[in-house]
């Protein structure tokens, strides 16, 4: 019989394990095979209560017991941790992990315990340290959650499988939702699910808590995020309000977390589609007649229900759906031209090499500043083709031949009659490069007076010349006879009379005498 405990020891082993001692520290005090302890308290046998002296639990009154016996020894080994109740407490508070902690403890308080002891002690103490969370419930038509989840994949007639994204939004009061799979995650997919969403609710929540998706929040920020603005457009079109959720957050949107996960694993698991509108098709049929009609785990009251009661304090739909556009961020070239859909948009010569918003449809490209003013707007040109505004450009750019002969007789006209005349004659024998010879004509005005210009056209259209060597030559000709007759003036009102320097001379005459 020496393979057998005796019944006192069994039913010692029995009440340390009902007192919660561990099947290491039974097997240590009691001095037998920590094995030997978990076979007997894996047997069933009659309850007994224990009082051991030198535990917590010692001296302690027992009643309605079958037995009772009585242990002696220490206590057992204190936790390494103890003397740092405080710190790790604080730890466990700020969420931090326990492997975090041990780091921790081990730069900061030189601890020299073990990684498994920490953690012992943070599973220990943790259910004691942390807040219980909030539960928050809102009023009908208030808020709606969206996520987004994996969705089916689809397997075309090819055998070809591709992979689909599971669009959720959940109002937040009924739990009534609406479920839509895309190819993508794009601005646009977005804004047409949360489009199709509202036209099957009937109606617009006031807020929208969405998460920080590329597609709708370029900047997260829980105080101000900066919105897409194709998503601020989209809000003020159904008179609603898009809340980005805290960055890493996913608990401030629950209702809507759970509620992929309920689609997932009742809708679509196990399910096969060969199309994304044959799976669309099978999700409006599930939500009708399944998540519509099923009790709500938390509320206890049928969904559909409750969403007949929220329905009438949704906000009206819009008149018209939302307009269908891309858009982008795009950067200015260094000749004032923007690339959009392989085409090419002028802008304000201020804006070279800087960003801008692009909006384009099928039909107009609208430009923007970064603030959201419209700056320029163009009709849709066939890719490699610019479309340039003249006001664009500024004025140091446009040369004189771009602005037509017709401009530059006119210029040639006020330089003088013969002139006028010489190049219109001149264009006449002269044909297309006449124009680059009409263009050095009123160059010489930088140099030459327009009465020289003017005499020496007049000269060569009677030698029938219509070269500018020859032409120049007449002009310096007259501008050099001009120089050699220029006559002084005799009066002009800058100009002192003679009579008035005969009295400042006599003045000094008399002024010198005297002294």
């Amino acid at each position: 019989m020496a393979n057998y405990l005796q019944v006192n020891m069994k039913q010692t082993i029995k009440a340390l394990a009902e007192k919660g001692w561990s099947r290491r520290r039974i097997a240590r005090e009691l001095g037998i095979n920590r094995r030997t302890v978990g076979k007997y308290i894996a047997l069933k046998g009659s309850k007994c209560t224990i009082s051991t002296a030198g535990s917590e639990l010692a001296n302690q009154e027992v009643t309605n017991s079958k037995c009772t016996i009585s242990t002696t020894g220490p206590p057992g080994r204190k936790s390494s941790c103890l003397k740092y109740h405080n710190y790790i407490e604080e730890r466990i508070k700020k969420e931090l992990t326990a492997q975090r902690i041990y780091q921790d403890l081990i730069c900061e308080m030189s601890f020299s315990g073990s990684y498994e002891s920490v953690k012992r002690y943070v599973r220990k103490i943790s259910d004691t340290c942390v807040l219980p969370f909030r539960r928050i419930e809102t009023e009908p038509g208030i808020e709606v959650q969206v996520d987004y989840g994996t969705g089916k994949m689809v397997t075309d007639s090819d055998g070809k499988r591709k992979k689909t994204h599971l669009f959720r939004i959940v109002l937040s009061c009924s739990r009534k939702g609406y479920s839509e799979v895309t190819f993508t995650q794009s601005t646009e997919d977005f804004l047409r699910a949360l489009e199709n969403a509202f036209r099957s609710f009937g109606g617009v929540p006031a807020t929208i808590v969405i998460d920080n998706l590329k597609a709708g929040v370029l900047k997260p920020c829980i105080y101000d995020p900066e919105l897409n603005p194709k998503l601020r457009e989209f809000a003020a079109h159904y008179d609603t309000c898009i809340l980005p959720n805290k960055v890493a957050t996913p608990r401030h949107k629950g209702k809507v977390e759970k509620s992929v996960d309920y689609v997932q694993n009742n809708a679509l698991k196990g399910r096969d589609f060969s199309s994304l509108a044959e799976q669309n098709k099978f999700l409006l049929y599930w939500e009708e007649n399944i998540a519509d009609k099923r009790i709500h785990g938390t509320v206890k009251e049928q969904v559909c229900k409750m969403f007949e009661q929220e329905k009438p304090y949704l906000r009206p739909l819009a008149d018209s759906l939302f307009p269908s556009f891309e858009e982008s961020k795009r950067k200015v070239h260094r000749d004032g031209h923007v690339e959009v859909a392989r085409s090419y948009y002028s802008t304000p010569p201020e804006y070279v090499k800087r960003e801008v918003w692009v909006r384009y449809d099928m039909r107009t490209v609208s430009i923007f500043n970064l603030r959201m003013n419209k700056i320029a707007i163009h009709a849709r040109v066939e890719p490699g083709k610019f479309s340039t505004h003249n006001y664009h450009i500024p004025k140091e750019k446009i040369s004189n031949p771009e602005k037509g002969n017709a401009w530059l007789l006119k210029q040639a006209d006020c330089l003088g009659g013969k002139a006028g005349a010489w190049a219109r004659a001149m264009l006449k024998n002269r044909g297309i490069p006449g124009g680059r010879v009409l263009n050095g004509l009123l160059q010489f005005a930088d140099k030459y007076t327009a009465s020289a210009i003017n005499q020496a056209c007049g000269e060569a259209l009677e030698y029938n010349t219509f070269h500018l060597k020859e032409l120049k030559k007449l002009i310096m000709n007259n501008y050099q006879t001009e120089q050699l007759q220029f006559e002084f003036l005799e009066e002009h009102p800058l100009i002192r009379k003679m009579s008035e320097y005969k009295i400042i001379n006599s003045k000094e005459v008399f002024s010198c005498k005297t002294n």
